[in-house]
């Protein structure tokens, strides 16, 4: 399912973003198997008004795009806590890449996926996937590498059913998530995406602060419910 608002919409902030999510996920609100699962770091907040509304549990996804050397900013892949690796075959080919130059963006990758899980998880165990809904949700996608990395990282663990949730995305990227058997919530799907913080007004860099503030909340939420939250907690 997606929604299709007016190309000249633009998303006020990350928690804006998120809350316009939270209707087409109604049906799943208030339900112990459901869990949302954010890409860090701007997929943070956004993910955090979504758990937050429907009363679910939210953690997280590592995930980390791979920017070719010369231009950052466009993926060539992505890799997914579990060892997975997706690559972006018509960028590699359109952008060749030395396989030394490779190797040396994948373990810059790896080291920062693994700070950020050391980082923004502590002590947490991660938490258990196999038969539950998982919604996972991030502040935009372009060409979608991360997420299917992230799908291809959760469905290793059986979940029952998968949901993207995202704000803004390309039409062929979220036509292409779908055709994959994935059910797709986009509200905002563009003619084109110049890039993903085109579509906010305010689309500032999510902090490392930000990201374990906003876990602490939502954690401690769970904890003091101790309803549909608790009984699936790996806490």
């Amino acid at each position: 399912m997606t929604q299709s608002l007016s190309s000249q919409t633009l998303l006020p902030d990350r928690a804006a973003a998120g809350r316009s999510l939270v209707e087409p996920l109604l049906k799943y609100a208030h339900r112990p198997e459901v869990i949302v699962l954010a890409l860090p770091r701007g997929g943070v907040p956004v993910a955090y008004e979504v758990a937050t509304a429907l009363d679910v549990r939210l953690d997280l996804i590592l995930v980390r795009k791979l920017g070719i050397p010369q231009h950052p900013e466009f993926a060539m892949g992505a890799i997914a806590s579990g060892g997975i690796r997706i690559l972006n075959e018509d960028t590699l080919r359109a952008h060749p890449i030395a396989p030394a130059a490779f190797d040396a963006v994948v373990a810059r990758e790896t080291r920062e996926l693994l700070r950020r899980e050391q980082v923004y998880r502590a002590t947490r165990a991660p938490v258990q996937l196999r038969d539950q809904v998982v919604i996972l949700v991030d502040d935009g996608l372009a060409t979608g590498a991360s997420m299917r990395a992230a799908i291809d990282a959760v469905r290793l663990q059986a979940p029952s059913h998968i949901v993207v949730a995202v704000p803004v995305a390309p039409f062929e990227t979220v036509e292409t998530l779908r055709c994959e058997g994935n059910e797709v919530i986009c509200p905002l799907i563009p003619d084109w995406l110049m890039s993903i913080g085109y579509w906010y007004n305010d689309f500032s860099q999510t902090s490392d602060e930000q990201v374990i503030d906003l876990l602490q909340r939502a954690w401690r939420r769970e904890s003091a419910s101790g309803s549909c939250c608790g009984e699936h907690s790996d806490a």
